[in-house]
């Protein structure tokens, strides 16, 4: 790879893979010195790989590097540092049996002329303590045991490491995330300070507030290939948003967006709040006037928690999504290749079978090739329940008739099911949901109800709401129906519909009929709009 004298660190078709799977494929880009270059993209697009990569800890599967107009291999984290390129990954790693001011000059100890270059303690202490305190961080903890730290503390102690080594590139994957906004905000001066300096920054983050503050360029990953470099004046928020998610959709932009400008906002109003707590408390002691000041912080906290409670429900909201599509991955894995092998070793045995003339080994052959087959059906069905096939090509409706089917198999259990001939296909999210709200629904009937008869309707309200209604003729439940108990008991079922139906901003009513049972009703604002005109 010819490379250009100018540019610090060029990679070109850089690329990971782990077995089967491609972690990171044809990554372009170059760095020139003190440029700061952002690395976004959702989680598993491969923005650590890639920084793994940089950094030593993995070998390329394709691809070169060159750093310092040099074709390299990067074949050990000591390698990239005797280059100077020195990385802060996103779990650290500690020497637990060592205190701060160890672990900050492990393998970089500062020593002293002469044959024997003993190690200058006081020299490396004094350090630490003046890179602690340009994080805020109290001098003390140089000498304190690893094991003692906060999971801040201990982030602090890997940039600390970094920032006390020979550096021409810093590798930050992730580093803001695990500190405070306080922090957060030294940090990105610090960075901008190294880019004065004519240090080349690459870092990672989801607070794209803080990506555009310092960097000059952003690459963006998607699914593990590099989608774009765009300089940072050239773009907006909404341009990146659309290429991580590998859409412009509002549906899907819009939430990501929120999630990310809002979450880290909230967080620093929350640290905010907490430092004006502190001083009114100390000016209470001297005012009994400032009372009206802290009733007007306190509403300022109220709300600030009040966005940070829908920040984490939209975190929710994503968590279950990739959730779900990582029982998708999973599901297809186990069908596509252990299901297959399995099947292909059983033909295989079946061949030999054929051609052996001893009868008992014929049967303990007969008898293994019967255990292969049970096996695969246990697969099937472990991948059926991972993610119902069924849903992906026909929809909900062909999916719960399906569950139903199987359940009433299992059971024995009737089920009265009616569901709308208008119900239509949803979005994927939401179809997904509603299965799993059912599934888990006839789940505590056949555990805990000791139920004769089961009804499940769904349908489409004159609103264009999606209703969901699920009842059974058991042993119900003590009225008012109590969540907060069931947590305490370990009775997640219902728990778990209930934060379902909460993120699709629907509405649960619990109902315990007199003569005995239990009835779920349930309403999701109607998502037609959504996919039709």
């Amino acid at each position: 790879m010819s490379a250009d004298a100018r540019d610090l660190l060029r990679v070109e078709d850089l690329s990971r893979e782990f077995g089967l799977v491609a972690a990171l494929r044809d990554v372009t880009f170059s760095l020139a010195p003190g440029e700061v270059l952002g690395v976004v993209g959702q989680r598993g697009a491969g923005k650590s790989t890639l920084f793994k990569l940089l950094s030593g800890v993995h070998l390329p599967s394709e691809g070169e590097i060159a750093f310092g107009g040099e074709p390299v291999t990067l074949q050990t984290v000591s390698q990239a540092q005797d280059l100077g390129i020195v990385a802060v990954h996103q779990h650290p790693e500690i020497f637990p049996h060592m205190n701060v001011m160890h672990n900050v000059f492990m393998g970089q100890e500062i020593r002293g002329e002469g044959l024997l270059r003993v190690r200058k303690e006081g020299r490396m202490l004094q350090v630490t303590r003046d890179l602690l305190s340009s994080f805020d961080m109290p001098k003390e903890l140089a000498e304190e045991p690893i094991t003692n730290l906060s999971d801040e503390q201990i982030q602090i102690v890997a940039l600390a490491r970094a920032l006390c080594r020979p550096c021409r590139l810093l590798v930050l994957d992730d580093a803001l995330e695990a500190l405070s906004y306080a922090r957060q905000e030294i940090l990105l001066e610090r960075i901008q300070e190294l880019s004065d300096d004519q240090i080349a920054v690459i870092m990672s983050g989801d607070d794209l507030r803080q990506i555009f503050a310092v960097t000059d360029r952003i690459l963006i990953l998607y699914q593990g290939r590099q989608v774009a470099v765009l300089r940072t004046e050239d773009t907006t928020p909404r341009d990146i948003v659309e290429l991580m998610v590998g859409s412009n959709r509002q549906g899907r932009i819009t939430p990501v967006i929120w999630a990310y400008e809002n979450y880290h906002e909230a967080q620093r109003q929350t640290d905010d709040l907490r430092q004006a707590q502190r001083e009114l408390k100390q000016s209470l002691q001297e005012k009994d006037s400032i009372n009206q000041q802290l009733i007007e912080r306190l509403e300022n906290q109220v709300e600030a928690l009040d966005q940070l409670n829908l920040a984490l429900q939209e975190t929710g909201r994503r968590v279950l999504i990739e959730r779900e599509a990582e029982r998708k991955a999973l599901a297809r894995e186990l069908h596509d290749q252990i299901i297959q092998d399995l099947l292909s070793y059983n033909y295989q045995l079946e061949e030999v079978e054929s051609r052996i003339g001893e009868a008992e080994q014929r049967r303990e052959l007969s008898r293994i090739r019967d255990s292969i087959r049970n096996v695969v059906g246990s697969l099937r069905q472990v991948c059926s329940d991972l993610r119902p096939p069924t849903i992906d090509n026909h929809g909900l409706s062909a999916a719960i008739r399906s569950l139903v089917s199987r359940w009433t198999t299992q059971t024995g259990l009737e089920v009265d099911l009616t569901i709308d001939p208008e119900l239509g296909r949803l979005p994927e999210p939401i179809e997904l949901s509603v299965f799993r709200i059912v599934q888990e629904g006839l789940r505590n009937v056949q555990k805990h109800a000791e139920a004769c008869r089961v009804t499940l309707l769904l349908q489409r309200t004159p609103k264009a709401s999606l209703r969901v209604y699920l009842a059974d003729d058991g042993n119900g439940l003590e009225r008012p129906v109590d969540l907060a108990a069931l947590t305490e008991n370990n009775h997640f079922g219902l728990v778990g519909i209930s934060e379902r139906v909460s993120l699709m901003e629907g509405t649960l009513d619990f109902s315990v009929p007199a003569d005995g049972g239990l009835e779920l009703e349930i309403e999701i604002p109607s998502p037609y709009p959504s996919i039709r005109s």
